[in-house]
């Protein structure tokens, strides 16, 4: 573990420095850390990284997280944290982990693989008992980070993102703009000499959201039970291993502090395998070496003493002893770079002025349980500073560039060549997109992801939950990237670099050249390690020309606005009228509605049947979904690991549509987008029971409401519209080549048919009672007789079914009950406007 395992060390070996407080009595104090004093009545100013606290901003370790996350739940927890800070005159700023950092790639894989095999065990787990699994397996929701970043600036707590390297943008934030101490848990926050240093891990709120209560650490304390001075603290981090100098590079070292006497020599080698000693032990021993250095400033000399057991690649090691040497003094000083120049000392906040818990879920009722919204106003351009939406302390922020270059970091090295591969360059983007970027990046304003594409042409996806030995379900990386494909063609521009080089080509006479582009993306899933990236190509839309990205965040006109709403529908391939008709799809229940139908399109196993989709319909008009309480009561039996896969696919769909959306200049609001308007993981996992287990009618989902059933059928029916689903288009002619893993792409021999019968019949066009005839190869094989109309109506043309002709083929996918194909299995009958088609399955 290196340097990681420092901080559990201080906790399991160091109990007197470790002392619980209560931030509202530190709050009435005047003394902060380093003795600094604090004027009277002046708020406590504390910088949390979230990256440490996501679980604690969550709402903590409870057992709901694995059914897809419970937003409102998370919503009132955040309320009662910013009414609990402003009652005990606390502000806070919350920075999240917007840096690509690919110094520490290899600690992501790391990580990417131990939460690979903890999504194998959570499955595994509800398959065996059907109940959530326990905390210590904890996985993140899918787009939790983002939600508590939108949740945030709902209740105007401070946001910001780091750039470049998040460990020393925090410490920099924290050090020279005035706050009094930092909520974290890493390792190097905890050497780098922060003045106030306490536990994210122990944050907590209390039920009556009157005490907010955590851990301090006091280095001192520290220091003291280490026998360590702390000003070698620097070299005690470089020795332990870290992302710059690994504890593998180190371990020939660390065997030889211990000697050959102690105990644990016997485990050195062991089936020639690598094997670390024990954390604590390296801990206790390096402490050991560096108090007993007489000058450790001689760093060559350090070096050539701590590698002497090395057997290959030793110069390079000591180079990286170095750097990390270099890195660590730079961040225990911290003089020198700031990512954020704007001063928070003198910065007036005026945070947490929001109604109570229950007011905030009152009025979110009264605002979204209308059923027919109004169209939203004008988007929220990137140039734009809407009060309501930046936080104060983001305001204050100037924006600058990258760090300054006497910052030590991996980011000017190559990644290691057994992880990376060769991409070609990316094009250009404009100075004043660059410029958007960085602002709103910084600000928390926009999707992290967009920045790293944009500057690095890289992007890293999280492990899901999903059964890797099921083939009923794509993993959550390959179910969306055609929507990241034509992300990227948008950041890109590509449509305009089409139309330019086919202008080019027809002066020169000559066919046009496209050049490829593309962008890495770092994932783990099922058939693919973390290890290597896939090389994805952008694509930009076949049916219309966008704008260029420029147009799509700056644009201010009109046809500005229907661009940025048409691009992200095209993004979706939810182009349909039906979908922009609030009467039919209320605004904020357009992101869901957009994810379903996309997730139906799937032109592989169907993603998602019948009564599935009714079920997340139906939950998101529940008026449950904003009864968090309630739903806390709400008891599940025998967990569906289907269900819960779906819970993930749905939530990695939300992820891939709030990209879509900002980087098409935000057509829909940041309001309507937050997944607390529409989806609960617990509320949906209910519904999906009784669908599935119960066969409940549609009635039934919807609790007996029949204005919700009908709601239900009108969003059905717009998400269907207009689906035709033909074989998968050739691949791009000017395409470069794209190696997906197996699988990505399928063959066209693929039907899927909609149920003729139950709920899935209302609201699509009835069959004709004038009768009809089944031909198959030209040849009439049966026919049947039709029902005498009423008077007054006109007759319809008799019905001609063809099997093997012109017209074969389903125009509808993914929603086919297994039950309705016929008693030889071999012809599945669907009903489309007043024809009636037969194919074969």
């Amino acid at each position: 573990m290196g340097v990681q395992g420092f901080q559990e060390y201080i906790e399991k070996h160091c109990p007197t420095a470790v002392v619980p407080v209560e931030l509202q009595k530190l709050a009435r104090g005047s003394l902060v850390g380093g003795g600094r004093q604090r004027p009277p009545q002046s708020p406590l100013r504390l910088l949390v990284d979230a990256e440490n606290c996501l679980h604690r901003l969550y709402g903590g370790f409870y057992t709901d997280w694995v059914s897809g996350g419970q937003w409102n739940h998370m919503l009132g927890y955040l309320a009662a944290l910013a009414k609990a800070c402003f009652n005990g005159n606390i502000e806070l700023l919350v920075c999240f982990n917007g840096a690509m950092e690919k110094g520490r790639l290899h600690e992501w894989v790391k990580r990417q693989v131990n939460e690979r095999q903890t999504a194998q065990q959570i499955v595994s787990h509800i398959q065996n008992k059907g109940t959530p699994p326990p905390k210590v397996w904890f996985l993140p929701p899918v787009c939790m980070v983002h939600c508590i970043r939108l949740a945030l600036l709902r209740f105007h707590i401070g946001v910001v993102q780091s750039i470049e390297d998040h460990h020393l943008e925090v410490i920099s934030l924290c050090r020279e703009n005035g706050f009094h101490g930092l909520v974290a848990y890493d390792s190097d926050y905890a050497l780098c000499n922060i003045p106030y240093y306490f536990s994210a891990h122990a944050l907590k709120l209390s039920r009556n959201g009157k005490s907010l209560t955590t851990s301090q650490y006091l280095m001192h304390e520290v220091a003291k039970q280490l026998d360590l001075n702390p000003n070698r603290f620097v070299i005690f981090a470089s020795l332990l291993g870290n992302h710059i100098l690994p504890d593998e590079d180190l371990a020939a070292f660390h065997w030889s502090l211990l000697g050959p006497e102690h105990p644990l020599a016997s485990l050195k080698v062991r089936a020639h395998q690598l094997v670390l000693p024990p954390c604590d032990v390296v801990i206790k021993a390096v402490a050991d070496y560096v108090r007993n250095m007489t000058d450790f400033s001689d760093l060559e000399a350090i070096a050539n003493d701590i590698f002497r057991h090395s057997q290959s690649r030793t110069d390079d090691k000591v180079v990286r002893f170095k750097k990390a040497v270099e890195y660590y003094s730079a961040a225990s000083k911290s003089q020198h770079f700031s990512p954020y120049q704007g001063k928070f000392t003198h910065l007036t906040f005026s945070l947490y002025r929001q109604p109570t818990v229950e007011n905030h879920f009152k009025s979110v009722k009264r605002r979204y349980l209308n059923f027919a919204n109004e169209n939203p106003d004008s988007p929220l351009l990137p140039s734009q500073a809407n009060p309501t939406v930046t936080s104060p302390v983001a305001q204050g922020l100037e924006v600058i560039g990258h760090l300054n270059a006497q910052i030590p970091s991996l980011l000017s090295m190559p990644t290691r060549n057994h992880m990376d591969i060769t991409t070609p360059p990316l094009p250009m983007v404009a100075p004043e997109v660059l410029r958007v970027a960085q602002h709103r990046h910084k600000k928390g304003l926009m999707y992290p992801y967009i920045y790293h594409i944009l500057t690095k042409g890289e992007i890293k996806l999280s492990v899901t939950i999903e059964d890797e030995a099921n083939q009923e379900l794509p993993s959550a990386v390959q179910l969306f990237r055609p929507i990241r494909q034509h992300v990227y063609g948008v950041l890109f521009s590509l449509a305009e670099a089409k139309k330019k080089a086919e202008r080019l080509a027809m002066r020169r006479n000559r066919l046009p050249e496209y050049p490829p582009v593309a962008v890495k993306e770092w994932a783990a899933y099922k058939g693919k390690s973390p290890h290597t990236p896939e090389l994805v190509e952008a694509l930009p839309f076949r049916e219309w020309t966008c704008p260029n990205l420029k147009k799509l965040w700056l644009g201010k006109a009109v046809e500005d606005k229907n661009g940025r709403m048409r691009a992200f529908l095209a993004c979706m391939r939810s182009d349909a009228p039906a979908m922009l008709n609030p009467a039919c799809v209320p605004t904020h229940l357009l992101v869901l509605c957009c994810v379903l139908r996309f997730m139906l399109q799937w032109p592989g196993v169907r993603v998602l049947r019948g009564k599935e989709l009714d079920a997340f319909l139906a939950q998101a008009l529940s008026p449950k979904l904003y009864e968090p309480e309630q739903l806390q009561e709400l008891k599940i039996d025998n967990l569906d690991p289907r269900g819960v896969q779906l819970a993930a696919l749905f939530m990695s769909g939300v992820d891939m549509a709030l990209l879509a959306n900002d980087v098409c200049g935000q057509p829909i609001p940041w309001e309507h987008c937050c997944p607390w308007m529409y989806f609960d993981g617990k509320l949906l996992q209910s519904k999906l029971i009784r669908a599935i287990r119960e066969k409940a009618p549609l009635i039934d989902l919807c609790d007996g409401q029949v204005d919700q059933v009908n709601k239900v059928k009108k969003m059905r029916q717009s998400i269907l519209e207009g689906l035709n689903f033909s074989p998968p288009p050739p691949p791009h002619p000017h395409a470069m080549p794209f190696y997906p893993p197996g699988g990505f792409y399928f063959t066209t021999s693929v039907c899927v048919c909609v149920p003729t019968v139950g709920s899935w019949s209302a609201g699509l066009p009835s069959m004709s009672t004038q009768g009809g005839k089944l031909e198959i190869a030209g040849t009439v094989v049966g026919q049947w007789a039709g029902i005498r109309r009423g008077r007054g109506r006109g007759g319809f043309p008799i019905q001609v079914v063809s099997v093997g002709g012109p017209n074969r083929g389903c125009c509808w996918s993914g929603v086919c009950n297994e039950e309705q194909p016929d008693a030889a299995g071999l012809w599945c009958v669907m009903r489309s406007n007043q024809t009636l088609l037969v194919c074969g399955v």
